[in-house]
């Protein structure tokens, strides 16, 4: 559908000034040109925005102003953006390499969903592995019933098929909002390629009881209470295959 399709990465930070640069780097310095690119901040005060400000020549759309919290922050960047594919790349995440906005680009015709696969990284900027969940072969809306194997800052959607986070969620209303996308995608093009290096930690690891809570309660909503007992069973022992393998129950 699409020879040069436009990329809207959408940013979102509040008080992040260690690692806002990394994000914005990886962004800015992309082969591909065809990229709006959108930060949302909260109304940093510990310089994140004064170095945000040092590649304004470079950044379509900067807003910073109070929220209420960082999914009411991802909507207004969503609100705003005019792409044909929205990714979510929050302070700290990066895009793989220079050449993945590219690379995706070539992949892209007729895809309503394009996704990938991510390295973890850690706060000095190293690779430590990949995911626990493994990426499907093919995607589609049923595809999260054994935990979201794709992560938020590697699946672009198109634009018209991105509805707003919805704001009951506090934790997990990213998995609610690729899921709701992915029931009316009809082709989810999986890129075959690593597309983002996620930082390890975030708001869902810090309170990581909660977000279970809310993962069960959103997965129970489209899947049904009965199979979605037996998908967190199945879910549970994979995670102990995993740690007696690892040692280390990375996502």
């Amino acid at each position: 559908m699409y020879n040069n399709p436009t990329f809207s990465i959408i940013t979102v930070v509040y008080n992040n000034v260690r690692d806002i640069e990394h994000t914005i780097k990886s962004v800015v310095n992309q082969t591909y040109k065809h990229i709006e690119y959108i930060i949302i901040d909260g109304v940093s005060t510990d310089g994140t925005l004064d170095l945000i400000k040092k590649y304004k020549s470079n950044i379509d759309i900067l807003v910073s102003e109070k929220d209420k919290g960082i999914y009411d922050a991802m909507n207004k960047g969503l609100a705003l953006a005019t792409g044909d594919y929205v990714l979510f790349l929050n302070s700290g995440d990066e895009l793989y390499s220079k050449e993945t906005l590219a690379n995706l680009a070539e992949v892209s015709e007729g895809a309503d969903i394009l996704y990938g696969e991510t390295f973890l990284i850690n706060d000095q900027r190293e690779i430590i592995g990949e995911r626990r969940h493994q990426v499907p072969a093919h995607f589609n809306w049923k595809s999260f019933r054994y935990g979201m194997n794709i992560c938020h800052q590697a699946i672009y959607v198109k634009r018209t098929l991105a509805e707003p986070y919805d704001l009951q969620y506090t934790l997990c209303a990213d998995i609610d909002w690729v899921i709701k996308a992915a029931k009316k995608a009809n082709i989810c093009v999986n890129a075959h390629q690593h597309v983002a290096r996620y930082l390890v930690g975030g708001m869902s690891k810090q309170k990581h009881r909660e977000s279970l809570k809310e993962r069960f309660i959103i997965f129970q909503k489209y899947y049904g209470t009965i199979p979605n007992l037996f998908n967190h069973l199945v879910i549970a022992l994979k995670m102990m295959v995993f740690r007696i393998k690892n040692g280390n129950p990375a996502d």
